[in-house]
Order: C-alpha cells, then sequence, then structure tokens
C-alpha cells in the first residue's frame, strides 16, 4: 500500500469525523456536543475536498457547520434546561463500545480492501460547480423556484405564529 499525501489526509479527516461523532455521543454538555458535531461537519467536507466535490464541500461547511450549528446554539441558548451531570458510564460498557467499534472498524477494513470500481471517470471532477449550476438552471429550475416559494411561505408563517403567540402574551 503507498502512502501518499492523499491517503494521509483521508486517513486524518476520517479519524476527525469518527472521533467527533462518538465525543457526539459521549459528551455530556450539549454545547460540547455541538462543537464535537462541527468538528465532524468540517471533516466531512474535507472528505469531500478529496472526492473532487468542491460544491458539495461549499454546502456543507456554509449550511451543516454554519447554519444548522448556529440554529441549535441559539435552540440551547433560548431555551432552559438543567445542565446536571449525567450518570458515569461503567467500564464494562466503555469496553463493550470500544470493542464493538474496533470490530466494526476491522468489517468494514476487510469488506473493502480489495474493493475494485474499474476504470475511473476522469472527466467528472472537471468544472463540477458550473455543470451543477447549469443543470439547475436548465432542467430543473421550476422545482428551483417552487422550493424557493415553500421556503418563504414557511418563514411568512413563522412571522405570523410568532406576532400571535406575542399578542397573547400582552393580552395576559
Amino acid at each position: 500500500m503507498m502512502w501518499s499525501g492523499e491517503f494521509f489526509a483521508f486517513i486524518s479527516l476520517a479519524l476527525v469525523a469518527i472521533i467527533g461523532a462518538m465525543l457526539m455521543i459521549q459528551l455530556t454538555k450539549v454545547v460540547h456536543m455541538v462543537v464535537a458535531l462541527v468538528f465532524t461537519f468540517v471533516s466531512i467536507a474535507g472528505l469531500f475536498v478529496l472526492l473532487s466535490a468542491e460544491f458539495v464541500a461549499a454546502v456543507q461547511v456554509l449550511i451543516y457547520s454554519g447554519a444548522i450549528t448556529i440554529i441549535m446554539l441559539f435552540g440551547i441558548m433560548l431555551t432552559r434546561h438543567d445542565d446536571e451531570e449525567a450518570d458515569q458510564v461503567s467500564w464494562r460498557r466503555k469496553a463493550f463500545i470500544l470493542v464493538g467499534l474496533f470490530s466494526f472498524g476491522l468489517v468494514m477494513f476487510l469488506g473493502i480492501q480489495d474493493l475494485s470500481f474499474g476504470e475511473q471517470a476522469t472527466a467528472l471532477h472537471e468544472e463540477n460547480t458550473k455543470q451543477i449550476g447549469v443543470e439547475l438552471y436548465s432542467k430543473y429550475i421550476i422545482p428551483f423556484e417552487l422550493t424557493s416559494v415553500v421556503l418563504l411561505v414557511a418563514l411568512i408563517g413563522a412571522i405570523i405564529l410568532a406576532k400571535k403567540e406575542e399578542k397573547e402574551g400582552e393580552e395576559r
């Protein structure tokens, strides 16, 4: 097996994604969980860059790492929650999880070790953002515009609901 820079970058990004996901599940404080989730999202965007899918990587960073995480943090800050420490997990459960994780990793490694995809398509990654834009604005313009109308209606509905709750709060 050849240890190229691309392989090293893949292993590094994959480990960060896996560790971030595991921390997301294991941590007890919600803000720490969101930070671990950000590391997972950003490393997945890096994996998309390695796959020559720069547009999808940019969308991953903008939508998930940016917008979704900010929304989650606002939701955490605007709600009341008791930040109590959870019960400590026993060492047996941690050992069982670790054995299960390594077993899963070994099965996945053995399953894809000799996997062959045949010939690689070399022209797919050239100007992929332009190709997506041409497809989106030529063949799929009507669904794209309908999606924007649906999002606008949802935004107006959320504003109306927020105003209605505000007026009910003033009457009390």
